[in-house]
């Protein structure tokens, strides 16, 4: 899927937002990926997924984990094309853990799955819990890396859109020097607050 593409499909179900808006890294940024907006769409999920899925088709994948809440969808359609399973990791007291009765099987080939990745910090943390049962790290999809292509996990790596997105960090932040009200739309948290 070339570039293009990609970012219609993103402008086309709204996923792509502009304004001022506090990421999960604590960054800020005119823009977000908001890709629950896309994923809500199947037939876009599996366009999207598919090229993840092909990416890592010939690495014998027993397993896609993926950090809850954001690439829970996009994880799970991974699977499917794949015909593996599919698992989630959560926050427990700011750590991500396995709950609900998941399991990392030892010798698992496992394909750790995120819908968008800037600095990438949950994606190497599920890769650190999955590492940590001696499974198979295979490698890292993703629908958006917003880093540029400077987010990496110590595995081979594919992301099906690549943006080099503004950020700045919060006290040097022109959009709220300029009064612009400070959002945080992700999964964590959906109330607005004030910029500086």
């Amino acid at each position: 899927m070339n570039k293009e593409t990609a970012l219609k499909i993103f402008r086309q179900s709204k996923a792509l937002l502009d304004g001022h808006f506090l990421l999960t890294s604590g960054l800020h940024s005119p823009q977000y990926f908001q890709c629950a907006k896309v994923l809500q769409y199947p037939q876009y999920a599996e366009l999207l997924c598919r090229e993840i899925a092909n990416h890592f088709r010939h690495d014998n994948i027993d397993l896609v984990i993926s950090p809850a809440i954001g690439g829970i969808v996009a994880g799970q359609e991974v699977a499917r094309l794949l015909d593996c399973r599919a698992i989630f990791a959560e926050r427990q007291n700011n750590t991500m853990t396995l709950r609900r009765g998941f399991e990392l099987l030892e010798g698992e080939n496992v394909l750790a799955v995120e819908d968008v990745v800037t600095t990438g910090g949950s994606l190497s943390e599920i890769i650190e819990l999955a590492s940590a049962q001696n499974t198979e790290i295979k490698g890292a999809g993703f629908l958006v890396d917003r880093s540029g292509g400077k987010a990496t996990f110590g595995c081979p790596r594919f992301a099906v859109f690549e943006m080099q997105v503004t950020t700045y960090q919060p006290e040097k932040c022109p959009l709220c020097d300029q009064k612009i009200p400070l959002i945080k739309p992700g999964s964590r948290s959906l109330n607005a607050m004030q910029g500086k």
